[in-house]
């Protein structure tokens, strides 16, 4: 039988998988609980709890109570080493749908029995040998497996550029804040308060960690661990010796603000000096094909044509 009904299956099965993930994801930052108390809340007749949970969308009701259920046993059997390296890389994605670790490896395992399972069968009904059943099925499991790890880096890396890009403004925000007067706490709750970013979220966490008891630089510390950025590090170890030295913190942002954006400029630059070789390969392999035939296309019909090519023997 021919591969390519086979690849079709296969990439409608991995779709699948996708667009679970894809469910899961939308919309995981509402309370369910809130959700359906302000939808009683807000009807007109009265009606039972059990038509408003019927109400509610199919991964609400069907899919994540499963996948809770299942996480809880997967978490007997995972190392405590294991969890906490998972949740350190759900803080540098931004606690996303504010999946815990064993919800997370649930969603890995489901993904991968689910690819396993289905590409399996697919590929059993298609009649083909034994070996290459067993091999693309592997290969599918391997996907399942992988594909929520390729997803949790890529919220990483787009999280990590948010907050490089937002950083200088917010500097100057603060140091605006500081030199007007306001408190250091005050100026990172006006960020919090005009911005609706990761940067001005981490913010507002770590004032919620101040309010808490927890002290200011080991809040900042904290904040700087779950992102792994260079550029924050750096503000947060600048901010703490300041605090701890004595040093006016206005005149330390103001440093950090216009060293921030030097930095800036100059990622900016390098991003610029590599384009030409990235764009390369797009024009050796796309463009100028492209442009070769469209130019010298015709030239070489007319040749052809023209009875030139039976002088050398050719048609």
């Amino acid at each position: 039988m021919p591969i390519l009904p086979v690849l079709i299956l296969a990439a409608i099965v991995v779709g699948a998988v996708g667009l679970i993930v894809y469910a899961l994801a939308k919309g995981g930052d509402d309370d369910p609980l809130q959700a359906r108390l302000n939808e009683y809340g807000a009807r007109n007749q009265v009606v039972s709890l059990e038509e408003i949970e019927l109400s509610l969308p199919f991964t609400d009701r069907v899919v994540r109570p499963a996948i809770r259920s299942f996480s809880a046993l997967v978490a007997r059997f995972t190392p405590n080493q294991t969890l906490e390296s998972t949740q350190h890389k759900l803080d540098l994605a931004g606690n996303p749908n504010n999946w815990t670790p064993t919800e997370f490896w649930g969603i890995r395992l489901v993904a991968t029995a689910a690819l396993g399972g289905m590409s399996f069968l697919i590929f059993s009904v298609t009649h083909q040998p034994i070996a290459r059943v067993l091999g693309l099925t592997v290969l599918m499991v391997l996907t399942g497996f992988f594909l929520p790890v390729l997803w949790l880096n890529g919220k990483i890396r787009r999280r990590q550029d948010d907050i490089v890009k937002a950083l200088p403004d917010a500097l100057d925000l603060l140091t605006v804040c500081v030199e007007a007067g306001l408190g250091f706490d005050a100026a990172l709750a006006k960020v919090n308060e005009k911005w609706d970013n990761e940067l001005a979220l981490a913010f507002g966490r770590v004032l919620q960690e101040v309010r808490l008891g927890k002290l200011r630089r080991e809040a900042l510390r904290d904040m700087s661990n779950r992102m792994e950025v260079g550029d924050v590090t750096t503000f947060v170890a600048a901010i703490i010796q300041a605090e701890q030295l004595g040093v006016s913190i206005a005149k330390v942002l103001r440093i950090q603000s216009d060293q921030m954006r030097i930095r800036r400029r100059q990622r900016a630059e390098e991003k610029a000096q590599k384009a030409p070789v990235k764009i390369l390969f797009p024009m050796v392999l796309l463009i100028f094909p492209s442009l070769f035939i469209v130019l010298l296309g015709p030239a070489a019909l007319t040749v052809k044509n023209s009875g030139v090519l039976g002088i050398f023997g050719g048609g």
